[in-house]
């Protein structure tokens, strides 16, 4: 019979150093404008729960420090890397200069469905705000504009959910060249906390 094993079995028994020392996915996921500082801390504890290589917040998005942000990441901000820049253009900019395939994630007219983009890494993945989406200004610079198909009567899913959907996809189909397995050999003393 299978036995859950508890969530402090994950995050216990490594040092600081050796949580900076994981082997990241080299995504970064770019917040602009996003209003909710709820939002903003579920995208953050996503983040870190796919191990991606960094957040930057844009804009009004909130950023560290900030008690909002605290509770509702969980305790992940101390152990993600985090960015801010006031304005997303030259955050978007930059990345694409180091070499970063930039994703829109926005419904339009020319945005291609989520399991049908050309993803490669490292990725940027933009997530807009929570009103107005992407700006027209990223839009415009982004490689590509992806979507999740929305089937309902509702256009539209909350950021936090539609960013945890994008990384996660994004795993899927890079999990063989980075797979959980990379990291977890890094633990040597694997704790046996397990729940009933």
């Amino acid at each position: 019979m299978e036995k859950k094993l508890s969530i402090r079995s994950f995050d216990t028994h490594l040092s600081e150093a050796e949580w900076d020392s994981l082997e990241r996915f080299p995504v970064t996921a770019v917040l602009e404008n996003i209003r909710s500082a709820f939002n903003v801390g579920s995208i953050l504890r996503t983040a870190d729960s796919a191990l991606i290589e960094k957040v930057v917040c844009c804009g009004i998005t909130a950023h560290p420090p900030h008690k909002k942000l605290e509770k509702t990441s969980m305790g992940a901000l101390s152990h993600l890397p985090l960015e801010y820049d006031p304005v997303c253009p030259h955050a978007v900019e930059s990345l694409k200069r180091n070499g970063y395939r930039v994703y829109a994630m926005e419904t339009t007219n020319q945005s291609r469905l989520l399991w049908d983009a050309d993803f490669s890494l490292p990725a940027a993945l933009v997530m807009g705000n929570e009103a107005l989406g992407v700006s027209r200004e990223v839009l415009d610079m982004a490689d590509e504009i992806v979507e999740i198909p929305m089937l309902g009567y509702k256009n539209s899913l909350n950021v936090g959910v539609a960013f945890g959907i994008a990384v996660y996809h994004l795993r899927r189909i890079f999990w063989d060249k980075f797979p959980r397995e990379s990291w977890i050999r890094k633990m040597n003393d694997w704790p046996a906390y397990i729940i009933g």
